[in-house]
């Protein structure tokens, strides 16, 4: 088995038939747009914003116009400066679990070889200028955190993880594996466990 690739950067796909793809051949946090829902998810905007200019983010998307329009919305959302372009060649095909081609009769990234994904992923990430700065080692917020918390596994767990990422202005879909990548890129634990804190006592002064 081929050694994975490393990125400090948040890599960005388009669906999670993608980021199942790149999971076993790049070793990164993943996100997805949810196709074009990214124009309207204001919440998923900021936090591509502030994960882009603490970390940088890496873009993978389709070869057809729709991928490319994806792209070209993420990028000046985020900042080119902040954003490494990675793409895949326009190879003619049909994704096995698709009924049909796609509108332009090309694979996506789900479709294409695991050759060719590496490739165009060590191509981009060749070409950054500079390298990203290093982050400072520090405690990770983990699944346990999450529970320990009351945002994951316990009763009126969806309530206070909800109630959470309204506060701290983030998407409301994160799956659980998102969210932790999230949270690690943007908070220390500290000081993620001091809002946690803070959230539950205002929720126990309201009722």
């Amino acid at each position: 088995m081929k050694e994975k690739l490393h990125t400090g950067r948040v890599v960005l796909v388009e669906g999670r038939y993608d980021a199942a793809r790149l999971a076993g051949l790049i070793d990164a946090d993943i996100l997805t747009t949810d196709g074009f829902a990214i124009r309207a998810d204001r919440a998923r905007q900021q936090t591509l914003r502030r994960l882009a200019a603490a970390r940088g983010l890496l873009i993978l998307t389709d070869s057809d116009a729709a991928g490319f329009q994806i792209r070209t919305f993420v990028t000046n959302l985020a900042g080119e400066q902040n954003v490494l372009q990675a793409y895949i060649p326009a190879c003619p095909g049909k994704e096995p679990r698709k009924p049909v081609p796609g509108k332009e009769g090309l694979l996506g990234v789900e479709g294409v070889s695991d050759d060719i994904l590496r490739r165009v992923l060590a191509t981009a990430l060749r070409a950054e200028a500079a390298p990203m700065p290093k982050q400072p080692v520090k405690r990770e917020i983990t699944y346990t955190d999450l529970y320990s918390w009351g945002l994951s596994g316990t009763a009126g767990a969806a309530a206070r993880k909800t109630a959470l990422l309204q506060a701290l202005g983030l998407p409301p879909r994160l799956s659980k594996k998102e969210l932790t990548a999230v949270l690690n890129s943007l908070y220390t634990y500290e000081e993620l466990d001091a809002r946690v804190r803070a959230l539950a006592a205002q929720t126990e002064r309201a009722e």
